[in-house]
């Protein structure tokens, strides 16, 4: 009896323990701070990369520090009515990705470095990982992309750090389906360009399967579900396609 006794009470523990563990994975979501301007939150990159993060199981918490046209000095400097830096001081990151201004790579490659830099370190100090988001070239001049895969593959590869190419993607995209719009206008993104980095964001942190994405993404706002991306579905298996054939591995 008394053995029996001590079996269930085991049970019990091991039970116990399996569950506080699955409910401790359920309330710890991915957290993640976008750093950038208006290429990050045209059609809310960051709410559709928690919106794939919820199809696919995956908790994301994500929240931007955003200001339209800026660049990471600013940020530093919390011009602009920007907040990044209280931001990284008075919350818990498990990771921030950082995008610069489209033209800092070619116009101001020194102050592109100098604060990719001083960020990539506070945000190693708080313990969080740091990555960058490759920008990508205008509508109008493609030939912008050399120059900016350059500086962004050589700054995280000084500072061994996670690149997500956005812009070496879109520049394939735009070889191998010219007609698949991903502008909004000459250098925003359309919602399937945006689309397209959320599903990249998602595969690059987590390296999960995005092959069961839906075309529809969707978020839930008191109650009601609120569509955020409507994708054709021809392109969105395409882009999913792309994103999951992509050597990511050489980027990390």
């Amino acid at each position: 009896m008394k053995i029996a006794k001590k079996l269930i009470f085991t049970t019990i523990i091991i039970l116990s323990c399996i569950s506080n563990e699955a409910l401790a994975q359920e309330k710890d979501p991915i957290k993640i701070l976008f750093v950038g301007n208006s290429f990050t939150y045209f059609w809310n990159t960051p709410e559709l990369v928690e919106a794939i993060g919820q199809e696919l199981d995956t908790p994301i918490n994500a929240r931007q520090s955003t200001v339209g046209g800026s660049n990471l000095e600013q940020h530093w400097k919390e011009e602009r009515n920007t907040n990044t830096i209280k931001l990284l001081e008075q919350e818990k990151w498990d990771y921030v990705i950082l995008q610069d201004h489209s033209l800092s790579t070619i116009d101001a490659k020194n102050r592109f470095k100098e604060y990719t830099q001083k960020f990539i370190r506070l945000i190693k100090d708080k313990g969080a990982t740091p990555i960058l988001l490759m920008t990508w070239a205008y509508d109008s001049n493609p030939l912008m992309q050399e120059q900016i895969t350059k500086e962004y593959l050589e700054i995280g590869s000084k500072n061994n750090i996670m690149v997500i190419p956005a812009g070496s993607l879109w520049k394939k995209t735009r070889t191998l389906r010219p007609e698949l719009e991903l502008f909004f206008d000459n250098i925003h993104p359309s919602l399937n360009g945006s689309y397209l980095n959320a599903l990249l964001i998602f595969k690059s942190l987590t390296d999960k399967s995005i092959t069961e994405v839906p075309d529809r993404l969707h978020t839930i706002h008191d109650g009601e579900k609120l569509y955020l991306a409507l994708i054709r579905p021809t392109d969105a298996i395409f882009l999913k396609q792309l994103v999951e054939e992509s050597d990511l591995e050489k980027f990390k």
